[in-house]
């Protein structure tokens, strides 16, 4: 259960009857004296800034500052965090991960045993709660709640006993709705070749350049401190889109990639230049190119 101090669930916003699991999310705890130290230390974001009973975004990057994983971190209570890993494979998450424990007091383990579950609430955000949604929450039922919810709508993942399969539809629609903010997904097969900059993770306040060290924050800090990132993320509008497929510009000349797209094709993730020419070609044809809707950022 959480503390009492955390209990800021308000029953409109969360209907515990309507939630869908999600098959890209895997639920991995790290637990003991010396977790939060871990964390800090091996982690992108500002761990030890994270108060109990909230969440952020975090990743983890490789020593060349490519982001390997994303994952929503939260604080539970003293010794406890947990990481909704999105779409990376958790045996070899964890396995990578322990190897730097070393004599740290802490262990992590993939929580198979649990699934995160997804339920929308169509209509606009009720711009007042934006403050609160850095919280963790909880249901009537004494499931942790995340509020996901930005500009798109409301959104929210809820953390339960394993029950049942995936959801293949709410999976797909949860997926699109953090493409379409600016969350990058792509598949666990994919080689990480992007840094938090190229990722635009600045805009979810998923890392920290102000914390100490952490693998590849030598790069993130020269990168910011420079002013050395050329690319970021837009949003792609087009037909026939497809993740890994190349961005033209009118010229000809490639511009960057897709980190993935949507079901119907029609929309993309993509990480290009920072200034864009008039034409942009991916696809089928042209495309045009957006700002990720604002709002996820925790």
């Amino acid at each position: 259960m959480l503390s009492t101090r955390c209990k800021r669930f308000k029953r409109e916003h969360v209907n515990p009857t309507t939630a869908s699991p999600l098959g890209d999310i895997a639920i991995i705890d790290l637990e003991g004296p010396d977790a939060a130290a871990f964390a800090q230390a091996q982690t992108m974001n500002d761990v030890a800034a994270l108060a109990f009973g909230h969440w952020h975004w975090n990743g983890w990057l490789s020593p060349k500052g490519r982001v390997q994983a994303l994952f929503a971190l939260l604080h539970r209570a003293p010794g406890q965090l947990r990481l909704l890993l999105l779409d990376a494979e958790p045996t070899a998450f964890v396995a990578g991960l322990s190897r730097y424990l070393l004599r740290s007091k802490a262990r992590l383990r993939h929580r198979d045993d649990l699934q995160a579950l997804a339920g929308f609430d169509e209509g606009p955000l009720a711009q007042s709660a934006a403050h609160e949604r850095h919280r963790l929450l909880e249901d009537p039922n004494g499931n942790e709640v995340l509020d996901a919810s930005a500009a798109g709508g409301r959104r929210w993942l809820s953390i339960r006993a394993r029950t049942g399969p995936a959801d293949p539809l709410a999976t797909t629609r949860w997926r699109e709705a953090d493409l379409r903010h600016g969350l990058p997904r792509w598949c666990p097969d994919r080689e990480p070749s992007w840094t938090p900059h190229m990722l635009s993770l600045h805009r979810l306040r998923a890392f920290s350049v102000k914390k100490g060290c952490y693998p590849g924050q030598e790069i993130v800090a020269r990168t910011h401190f420079l002013g050395e990132a050329k690319r970021q993320t837009w949003w792609l509008e087009g037909e026939a889109l497809a993740a890994g497929q190349p961005v033209l510009g009118g010229d000809g000349m490639a511009l960057g990639s897709i980190v993935d797209a949507t079901s119907d094709g029609r929309g993309a993730l993509a990480v290009l230049s920072s200034a864009l020419p008039a034409t942009l070609r991916a696809g089928a044809g042209e495309v045009r190119a957006l700002p990720p809707l604002d709002g996820l950022e925790r």
